[in-house]
């Protein structure tokens, strides 16, 4: 009786609490996600869609679009906030590259969205397979803007240099949350580390890149905090924001502190356009890839229709 009491406290004390109506998603049927699920498993690809079980999955794979994620699925840090898997990493395949290629095409993908699992393993944290993909993507879409969402490669800079050497359109990096939750939030990554790769980015590339961040909201951060967050990422030149919920995605990883409304999204993405975000993403359903393709080009980059 002892043990059975115990247990259904247990589960009441660990259980997530009820979704708002705002986070509520009618799951859409459509021929078009049938199709983008068939073509990422043909090739044998990880979307970070999948992997980090994005609220997102459902409506953008209808739209026929998806954000790759190479390396392999097995990331290296275990990050409190992340459902992608933490293991030993498999070796790289050194035909990923074209078989996302391969999908961008066949997809016909305007905006392409690359992003990757934290490789500490490899020397270069996984750089020059950014490259290599980036690269066979050009090659294979050659009208099609690029964008690379990217661990901080311990703020490597020949690892930087090796991923901007490809010239992407867009460089994102998350901070992920405030400063103050940054040592409880994310693994081995520090607030510092962040605001230095995105600083030296567009210090190299300036005006041909846009630099991008984003963050989580509703672990614990206070409103000033946030403010605080996003002037830093201002004093460093970074163009674009992306502003979203937390969700918990499984009962071993961090729970949500409180559910921020739309309507505080909608005054965060008038106070980040008033400090200088070239284009701001704020709500609760926004993740760092959704409706990536709706962000402006950078000035010195307007080679690539869209």
């Amino acid at each position: 009786m002892n043990k059975m009491s115990t247990a259904s406290n247990t589960n009441t004390t660990h259980s997530r609490p009820r979704l708002p109506d705002w986070l509520r998603l009618e799951l859409p049927t459509s021929a078009t996600f049938t199709q983008t699920n068939s073509l990422i498993e043909d090739l044998g690809l990880h979307t970070v869609c999948e992997s980090a079980k994005c609220p997102n999955r459902w409506e953008c794979w209808s739209r026929g679009t998806a954000t790759f994620m190479i390396a392999g699925d097995r990331c290296t840090r275990a990050c409190k906030f992340c459902a992608v898997d933490t293991r030993k990493p498999l070796e790289l395949e050194a035909d990923e590259p074209q078989r996302v290629a391969a999908a961008a095409k066949r997809m016909g993908l305007k905006h392409v969205v690359i992003t990757a699992v934290a490789r500490d393993d490899l020397d270069d944290g996984g750089a020059d397979h950014f490259r290599r993909t980036i690269e066979a993507v050009r090659r294979s879409c050659p009208e099609s803007t690029l964008e690379v969402l990217v661990p901080d490669f311990n703020d490597n800079d020949e690892a930087l240099e090796r991923v901007l050497s490809a010239r992407p359109h867009i460089f994102n990096h998350n901070v992920e949350t405030i400063r103050r939750l940054t040592p409880r939030v994310r693994s081995r990554a520090t607030y510092e580390r962040s605001l230095s790769v995105l600083s030296k980015v567009k210090e190299q590339c300036g005006d041909q890149i846009h630099t991008k961040s984003g963050l989580m909201l509703g672990l614990g951060e206070s409103e000033g905090e946030l403010f605080e967050t996003l002037r830093d990422l201002r004093s460093i030149d970074c163009d674009l924001l992306t502003l979203g919920q937390y969700l918990q995605p499984t009962l071993k990883h961090l729970p949500v502190e409180r559910f921020v409304t739309p309507a505080e999204f909608d005054h965060y993405r008038e106070v980040a356009e008033e400090m200088g975000f070239v284009h701001v993403a704020s709500g609760p359903l926004v993740r760092s890839s959704y409706h990536a393709e709706e962000a402006p080009l950078p000035p010195g980059r307007q080679e690539s229709p869209r």
